[in-house]
């Protein structure tokens, strides 16, 4: 099967990951892969490039470059023929609808990723294409969601239930494990002690990802202890990273949080940590939680997506937009990881091997494939 995905990017981000595991999983089953980026660059296209994946860069130079790029977009799908082409995130889902009507042959089947998106937090333009979206639903000919959470959202949208399935992301659970060499390393540079509990929270610098529910939490954490200290992981704009950072001066953090930026090797981010926070307020699959579990982390959830049932027994979930509950949820994760050594909690990693491992996004994704050519 020839495969085309269209993405706007991959730079780092949880979509992007996956994409970048699938396309390499599909290639390694026999099928022809082809990522076509909007920008390119993005380090984890490099990761594709060694995996000996075709990556065709369209060129888009900034949001209002529509029709040069639209033209090299039609000319590339005309070039490369594909069988599929399987879209990521709203705008490409858009655009790959739009394709159909060059490529009549070709299946269409949209990736949707996002599941209870707060609207409120972003411009005008992101709030039109997530309501056109729902729109557009019944043209392609599948869409597969990463989440029962992110399906029921969208059904509730509008999109047509019977073209929908679910396909629960991937961990490489060979990359992503329990490594006391890379934790020691990485608290290290860090100037984190052996005794000290380190609080991470991945995630890119956005509304949604809830940190400043984390920071509030943090701080009622530090208030009747020693020894503990936190780290946020992930970029954003540079006005609202110093607004957190202030948020967390106010809250008298700075000298126990870490503002760490962007790092390309999550494994050994994830080995530093005690715990992994997702203080999210709209998910549908968090990979970072699925990642911090297969390396024996264990994590504190809001309950929103699929993240409940990803930690199953071995994390604990609390309310979104609660930093009391996130607080208290923090208490006691910390007194279950001090009894244990905290390194690695191996309930986690079993989970993530047993039920979300990548040779079943691989296959299962192949599978739903396949049936739009029975």
């Amino acid at each position: 099967m020839r495969i085309f995905f269209l993405i706007r990017s991959m730079n780092y981000g949880g979509a992007e990951r996956q994409l970048a595991a699938l396309a390499t999983g599909l290639k390694e089953i026999g099928h022809r892969v082809v990522v076509a980026v909007f920008y390119s660059g993005g380090p984890l296209q490099a990761e594709l490039e060694r995996a000996d994946i075709c990556v065709q860069e369209l060129g888009k130079r900034r949001r209002w470059d529509v029709r040069d790029f639209f033209f090299r977009l039609v000319r590339l799908v005309h070039q490369e023929q594909p069988d599929v082409i399987h879209s990521y995130l709203v705008v490409p889902n858009i655009l790959s609808t739009v394709l159909k009507i060059f490529s009549f042959k070709t299946k269409i089947v949209w990736g949707v990723r996002a599941s209870n998106v707060d609207l409120t937090q972003y411009d005008w333009f992101s709030n039109f294409t997530y309501r056109i979206e729902p729109l557009l639903s019944h043209f392609p000919d599948l869409i597969i969601v990463n989440s029962q959470a992110g399906l029921g959202n969208a059904v509730r949208q509008g999109f047509p239930k019977g073209k929908m399935v679910v396909v629960p992301n991937g961990i490489d659970t060979l990359r992503f494990a329990p490594n006391q060499g890379a934790r020691d390393r990485q608290r290290a540079r860090w100037q984190v002690k052996d005794h000290d509990k380190l609080i991470g929270l991945v995630g890119r610098l956005d509304p949604m990802k809830g940190h400043l529910i984390f920071l509030e939490a943090a701080a009622k954490v530090k208030e009747g202890r020693h020894g503990v200290k936190f780290v946020c992981v992930g970029d954003g704009t540079a006005a609202y990273r110093e607004g957190l950072e202030s948020v967390g001066e106010h809250f008298g953090l700075k000298k126990d949080l870490i503002w760490a930026g962007t790092y390309g090797d999550m494994a050994v981010v994830y080995n530093a940590l005690d715990i992994c926070v997702s203080s999210s307020y709209g998910e549908g699959f968090p990979n970072v939680v699925g990642e911090a579990m297969a390396c024996g982390v264990p994590c504190v959830v809001t309950d929103v997506g699929d993240s409940a049932w990803i930690v199953g027994d071995t994390g604990i979930v609390v309310p979104p937009k609660d930093p009391e509950a996130l607080a208290q949820g923090l208490e006691v994760m910390l007194a279950r990881v001090s009894g244990t050594g905290s390194f690695p909690f191996r309930g986690a990693r079993k989970r993530i091997c047993l039920e979300f491992d990548l040779n079943r996004l691989v296959k299962r994704t192949s599978e739903a494939l396949e049936t739009l050519f029975d």
